[in-house]
């Protein structure tokens, strides 16, 4: 019996039974905290992307979603749409802070519908792709996604499973290590 009372007992730890942290393990804890890091920061650039086949009602939530996360301090970041996500997130977007919200079109603005063309009135950060008017728009809006993904630190994307452009488009996400949340709408 130990008649000292201060005397703390001490504990061993056998050190040749812990387990080995590869440096694949590491890369991932750290991508882990970086992805945890974006999450709590309070403000950050959200890009917002996705079909443009949508029920009112799916226009209604995003434009919603985008007000409250603008209203909350953040930035977003999607493209032109006369309808769908985008035009539904610039709505929404306009309507909190349009200093908030930046544009970046697959071509340029003489390209878009007149409806886009008169929903992005008023909008202060618009960038162009003057040098992408010869290309198709499916081919313009593929290399859009990845410069708007590569702009942001968060992705809010709306599809359906058969978008294949989309999909491609929150792989490159996921693979930038961005924070990704995905909606499926159908």
């Amino acid at each position: 019996m130990n008649e000292n009372k201060d005397e703390q007992p001490s504990i061993v730890v056998p050190l040749d039974d812990l387990d080995k942290v590869s440096e694949d393990d590491i890369d991932k804890i750290d991508t882990l905290a970086q992805e945890l890091a974006t999450i709590r920061q309070s403000a950050k650039k959200i890009a917002i992307i996705g079909s443009r086949n949508l029920a009112i009602t799916h226009q209604q939530i995003i434009e919603t979603l985008t007000t409250s996360l603008v209203m909350q301090g953040n930035t977003i970041i999607t493209s032109g749409g006369s309808s769908g996500t985008n035009a539904a997130a610039i709505r929404g977007a306009l309507k909190a802070n349009p200093e908030k919200l930046i544009i970046i079109l697959p071509q340029t603005i003489g390209q878009q519908p007149s409806d886009v063309q008169d929903q992005l009135i008023g909008v202060l950060n618009i960038t162009e792709h003057p040098d992408r008017a010869m290309m198709t728009l499916s081919d313009a809006s593929r290399i859009c996604n990845r410069e708007i993904i590569d702009e942001c630190q968060q992705l809010i994307c709306f599809l359906s499973h058969t978008s294949n452009t989309l999909h491609k488009a929150v792989e490159y996400a996921e693979e930038k290590h961005k924070v990704v949340t995905v909606f499926y709408l159908d």
